[in-house]
């Protein structure tokens, strides 16, 4: 089974730039998208109805901001873990399918707006921790992916010593993923790769730092480690244009 992930930054922007034509071919069993910037009203949904059965759009209570959307060939139910997301900002899709699977499509908060900013941030990792532990408590396999909004290590990003002060890169950020990994999650980009450098998912709009490749590797997929034997290959689409992020995408093993 293919999972895709991607950060589009405004659905309709990057549809009028034909930015999501590639997915016709791609075709995942799993699509997740994030920042949607739309009402349900508001997406482009033709593309997607062609091809998938089951479809959540989950939208921010303020309007043009944030949101996700999910949509899968796979039959299953949907919730948006309000306990988790407790603005209603639309940034999860949890979606519980086959037996035992959850796979949450996920747009984490950005900190560096404000310090308060910082601190919701830090208290949603919190929270979606404490969520997919009691899932897992209850026997469910994990797979959750989208813009985790923090470079892990300092070969995640191009400039760490630039930006070490910098939300997206601040030790106490970086801290809650190595408590999410002791928590038994793989980040399989790197369990795949290893340390391979210069591979980033994220690049500033300013300063053409996607041609100069000069960027954060902030989106991901995570799995818990009961599913690690079943991970076939994980990857960044470094390719894609249409957005400020580019897609990642997981392939797992799976009998439903």
């Amino acid at each position: 089974m293919t999972f895709i992930s991607w950060n589009v930054n405004g659905i309709r922007a990057v549809e009028k730039k034909g930015g999501l034509k590639w997915i016709d071919q791609a075709a995942p069993d799993f699509l997740g998208l994030q920042e949607i910037k739309a009402e349900p009203d508001q997406f482009p949904s033709a593309r997607f109805t062609r091809k998938y059965p089951y479809r959540f759009i989950n939208a921010s209570s303020r309007k043009g901001q944030s949101g996700v959307a999910l949509f899968t060939t796979v039959p299953g139910h949907a919730d948006t873990a309000p306990e988790v997301d407790i603005l209603s900002e639309g940034r999860i899709n949890a979606y519980h399918f086959g037996e035992r699977y959850v796979y949450l499509n996920v747009y984490f908060p950005n900190g560096k707006r404000s310090p308060e900013r910082l601190a919701y941030k830090l208290a949603f990792y919190d929270r979606f921790l404490e969520y997919i532990d009691a899932l897992r408590d209850e026997g469910k396999s994990i797979i959750f992916g989208g813009d985790i909004n923090t470079a892990h290590r300092p070969i995640d990003l191009a400039r760490p010593d630039a930006n070490k002060d910098i939300s997206g890169f601040l030790p106490e950020e970086r801290a809650w993923i190595d408590r999410l990994i002791a928590h038994g999650y793989v980040d399989t980009f790197r369990h795949v790769h290893g340390d391979e450098p210069d591979r980033y998912s994220w690049w500033s709009y300013r300063t053409r730092a996607r041609v100069r490749n000069v960027g954060w590797r902030i989106d991901a997929f995570f799995v818990s480690d009961d599913l690690k034997t079943q991970i076939r290959d994980a990857d960044i689409l470094d390719t894609i244009e249409g957005s400020d992020h580019c897609p990642i995408s997981l392939d797992l093993d799976l009998s439903l």
